[in-house]
């Protein structure tokens, strides 16, 4: 009766142990690097690592070449083989959100890849860049938008400007808030800018003629 009622008990207490405790639950990726210019990290089921949840994982990485090494790193996690060693090793990493990337410091640029964790931001939009073209002949200036609109307020932001000096005589000077640039006077010439225009209040003139001038306003973008 007491052996029976022995083996109940052990039989419910082994019941009751969650199975998380009976082994590790953190996922193993692979790491390679070499022979050759060769580098990469692997999920268990052998596709490419691409994006992961945050936690932590064993990370298991054959470094196989004395040229190269693999080199891991992102957001708290900088870790690496010895460039001159090669073999085995295995570590416990924590991923939190972010973009990480694997390389070879010895060529960072022919090897590498990334991977990102978690939430990750989506990267800003480009940044759109206006396009102006400014003139300067003997008798007139002009600075017009790519409609061939003339220029009398913009938003704040990037342009290129590109600038036709026409006069031997004359020249095209632009200024504002933290600009100041201009042909020679001296010649012809053909001239692109890429400028970042700020809020204020700019000119374009001939530094020749009094009347060869123009001005236009750059405002603040709305938020």
């Amino acid at each position: 009766m007491y052996r029976t009622l022995l083996i109940s008990i052990l039989a419910a207490v082994a019941v009751s142990i969650p199975a998380a405790a009976t082994g590790s639950s953190k996922v193993t990726l692979t790491g390679v690097v070499g022979p050759g210019f060769n580098i990469s990290l692997k999920n268990a089921d052998g596709s490419n690592v691409t994006h992961l949840d945050p936690g932590t994982y064993d990370i298991s990485v054959t470094d196989n070449a004395i040229d190269h090494n693999f080199h891991l790193r992102g957001t708290g996690v900088d870790q690496r083989t010895d460039i001159e060693g090669m073999g085995t090793s295995t570590w416990t990493l924590t991923f939190a959100d972010g973009t990480y990337t694997f390389v070879c410091d010895a060529h960072p640029v022919q090897m590498r890849g990334t991977f990102t964790v978690g939430n990750v931001p989506p990267p800003p939009p480009p940044q759109t860049v206006g396009k102006l073209s400014g003139k300067v002949t003997t008798m007139a200036i002009t600075l017009k938008t790519s409609s061939g609109a003339k220029v009398r307020s913009l938003k704040q932001g990037k342009f290129r400007v590109t600038v036709s000096d026409t006069s031997k005589t004359q020249n095209f000077h632009l200024s504002g808030p933290g600009l100041n640039r201009k042909t020679g006077v001296a010649g012809k010439a053909k001239a692109t800018w890429t400028l970042t225009l700020k809020p204020g209040k700019y000119t374009y003139r001939s530094d020749k003629s009094r009347k060869l001038r123009g001005s236009f306003t750059v405002k603040a973008s709305s938020s």
